[in-house]
């Protein structure tokens, strides 16, 4: 299947998910978050300067999780270390993305590869990453969306029958609904610089093939800029300590022998006298 780059038109659906609650407080028609497949876990975001931070671990890989909080349609164009993850060019809020029907939400887990597969997504060092091994490491460790409402659709009103045939108006045929999907943006600018920031240690793998079922479906966006653009950056955790957003561990002390430890004197094994 060809993926259309139009900017009013370029769309997928994806298949197979289902509607949700309740929604998310976040701001905006989407909310965006980042979830370990291994441990089955959302990753909790810590806020930097700005910046909405999670802590990955090497080799596990993640879903990106997309929800829509609105009642009506959106396209999510969904980018990862720079790059849409349908087409694996250099994202830009112009191109292809997912559609996520009214309330719904998605779990997006990987490149993809053909309307039925897609690359799982993996932490992984820098080198090794997708953007990496493309030559364009410019902007790993970031996934972000740009959300676009859809255009409201102009509805003729009916004209009345005549008064003889007396047939009745002619319904305009609705659109059909799609299933749930996301969508592609390119990576936001950073909000505020980090002084003496550690070098990233972790980027997105190309990984193992798994299937993920996607369709063609029709989007006119409501205007050309989006409605919404989200980030979450990822790192390890020893750069987000390093970095100030994570508080340095305080390593266990053993305290040792107490001469007071505050507690009564047990029985000694097998003692039965009084």
């Amino acid at each position: 299947m060809k993926h259309l780059t139009l900017p009013l038109l370029a769309v997928l659906a994806l298949c197979g998910f289902k509607p949700f609650a309740p929604p998310r407080a976040d701001p905006g028609p989407v909310s965006l978050s980042i979830v370990d497949r291994d441990q089955d876990l959302e990753l909790p975001t810590y806020p930097h300067r700005g910046q909405r931070w999670v802590a990955g671990r090497q080799g596990h890989p993640y879903a990106v999780r997309l929800r829509n909080n609105s009642d009506a349609r959106v396209l999510v164009v969904l980018s990862v270390d720079g790059l849409n993850v349908i087409t694996g060019d250099v994202a830009a809020p112009n191109q292809t993305g997912y559609v996520l029907d009214p309330w719904q939400s998605a779990d997006i887990t990987g490149w993809r590869k053909s309307s039925q597969e897609v690359a799982q997504f993996v932490f992984t060092d820098p080198g090794r990453s997708y953007a990496g091994r493309t030559d364009r490491p410019d902007n790993i460790g970031v996934v972000g969306i740009a959300v676009f409402n859809e255009a409201r659709r102009y509805v003729a009103l009916a004209r009345p029958a005549p008064p003889v045939a007396r047939s009745g108006s002619r319904v305009q045929p609705q659109p059909q609904a799609s299933e749930t999907a996301d969508a592609a943006m390119s990576s936001a600018k950073t909000t505020g610089s980090v002084a003496a920031a550690p070098a990233p240690a972790l980027g997105t793998g190309h990984g193992r093939r798994e299937q993920s079922y996607s369709g063609s479906t029709g989007f006119e966006r409501a205007s050309t800029a989006p409605a919404q653009r989200l980030d979450v950056r990822y790192d390890s955790e020893r750069n987000l300590i390093a970095r100030g957003i994570l508080p340095a561990r305080l390593p266990h002390r053993d305290a040792g022998p107490q001469a007071f430890p505050e507690s009564f004197v047990p029985d000694p094994p097998g003692y039965g006298g009084r």
